[in-house]
């Protein structure tokens, strides 16, 4: 019958008790799977459970000397494991909620590279203008528009859109030194 009891523990990943004490080599092959099964229930992946269930053991390895007894390091592990999955989670919420701040008018390095010298000195220029003031200027120089398209497009009037591009126009003269 002990055979037996011996036999199903350690088909449940539980090996039978060690008859000495009780080594970190002991703890592992005893609960590992089943802290790993408790990682993966709140984790949802068998790579990151090993992983938390991983760190914990490491734990444990770094604080054995401070360890009260032997019976306490399951519990220890577990609340590692525990608190592991916790914070896998609060990592994965954090990259979910993340959005990367907008680069406004970030040029490719091979747009960049085609255009010449001078093309470049301009687009720099522009970059640094206010956003209306480069709004104007690429719809009137690139864009081919007139000045009622771009204060269609805009949403400004007319008036606005010729003293915008006045001052947008002196704007990127001082940037490049041509004033």
């Amino acid at each position: 019958m002990q055979d037996t009891l011996t036999n199903l523990r350690i088909q449940d990943g539980v090996a039978p008790a060690p008859t000495g004490p009780l080594t970190l080599e002991d703890l592992y092959r005893q609960h590992r799977m089943r802290l790993v099964r408790l990682a993966l229930l709140l984790v949802d992946e068998p790579s990151t459970a090993e992983d938390v269930v991983q760190e914990a053991f490491t734990g444990l390895y770094r604080n054995w000397s401070r360890l009260r007894d032997a019976q306490a390091a399951v519990g220890y592990l577990r609340t590692a494991v525990v608190n592991g999955s916790r914070s896998v989670l609060r990592r994965r919420k954090t990259a979910r909620d993340y959005t990367p701040p907008h680069v406004a008018n970030a040029r490719s390095a091979e747009s960049l590279a085609m255009l010449t010298a001078e093309h470049q000195a301009v687009v720099k220029a522009l970059s640094q203008l206010p956003p209306r003031q480069r709004e104007v200027l690429v719809l009137r120089y690139y864009g081919d528009l007139s000045e009622a398209e771009i204060a269609e497009a805009t949403g400004i009037s007319k008036g606005t859109v010729k003293s915008t591009a006045s001052r947008a126009l002196d704007a990127l003269q001082k940037i490049m030194g041509t004033a």
